[in-house]
């Protein structure tokens, strides 16, 4: 199974499409995609820049992690990290616009003065209210670029109704605000540019907040699989032999002494052991395992 590297997903409905893209490039017998570390496992016989065009043709990025230099197996958690970086810039920045984008809207409901040069000029409120909203929305175009991609790829995602319901507010109160140039100032309460910036801001703190979630697990992963061996010690005619993890073949026997990991998942067929399986499951106390119980990777022969 080749491993990939897809850019652009955030949420199992991406996977999902990216998965259903692939299975249906010929050659592929079975594609899996991993949402925490941004990898994709796929087996068969289709070509490696089929199987990238099928990623891109359904609106994401793909490349064989060899592509690039100095590519190491922690390249998910650094994304992950940008990622988390870049919406923690985009919120703050979002927040400090908006703050006084409501503060015009919404202060004089509850008794807070208004700016002397707006206090009286509805129009001149409203013009200040777009700029502000404006501003939010160019801070978060990435979301809009995505919601495009995506009707323009036929797989409609939430950047999709985000930019909708934005676009939405934005435009109805731009065309509301024209019709107050002409006099009809008394409407100057149907302007919904706060619901606009707010819907932008509050999504991007969501996406923040998940992305910091999904950095963490990427890294407990990651240490949970660093606690796998590298190497396994093979009983071949009589003799032990060590040789590298990925030299191990289903229906091979290797030895487990206690304090050592097995190197991957296994059935015991002779002696036993209490198994200290807290790395998978939590449980701190270790379980006795006989012949015909199943061992995993990652875990530890305590007896």
């Amino acid at each position: 199974m080749k491993t990939f590297t897809v850019t652009g997903m955030t949420c199992s409905a991406c996977s999902a499409r990216v998965e259903k893209a692939v299975r249906a490039v010929a050659g592929v017998t079975a594609c899996n995609v991993n949402l925490l570390t941004n990898s994709m496992g796929v087996a068969g016989t289709a070509t490696d820049n089929a199987v990238i065009a099928a990623v891109q043709n359904a609106g994401y990025g793909a490349f064989l992690p060899s592509d690039l230099p100095n590519t190491t197996a922690n390249t998910a958690p650094r994304e992950n990290d940008s990622e988390h970086k870049s919406l923690k810039r985009r919120f703050f920045t979002s927040l400090l616009i908006l703050l006084p984008l409501v503060y015009l809207t919404m202060g004089g409901m509850v008794g807070l003065p208004q700016p002397p040069f707006l206090a009286n000029n509805p129009l001149a409120l409203g013009l200040t209210q777009l700029l502000l909203t404006a501003a939010v929305m160019v801070t978060n175009r990435v979301v809009f670029i995505r919601g495009v991609q995506g009707v323009l790829h036929r797989a409609p995602n939430m950047d999709t109704l985000v930019s909708l319901g934005s676009t939405a507010a934005f435009g109805y109160s731009t065309f509301t605000l024209y019709r107050m140039t002409a006099g009809h100032a008394a409407i100057a309460h149907d302007l919904y540019f706060e619901s606009a910036a707010m819907i932008l801001t509050l999504i991007t703190l969501g996406k923040m907040l998940e992305a910091r979630s999904k950095g963490r697990t990427t890294d407990a992963l990651k240490r949970l699989m660093r606690l796998a061996p590298q190497t396994a010690t093979v009983r071949q005619d009589g003799a032990e032999i060590t040789v590298p993890v990925t030299a191990v073949q289903v229906g091979d026997l290797f030895v487990v002494r206690p304090g050592e990991s097995p190197p991957v998942d296994g059935v015991i067929r002779e002696g036993g052991g209490a198994v200290d399986e807290a790395a998978l499951t939590g449980e701190s106390i270790p379980q006795d395992k006989t012949v015909g119980d199943a061992v995993s990777a990652a875990t530890v022969n305590r007896s």
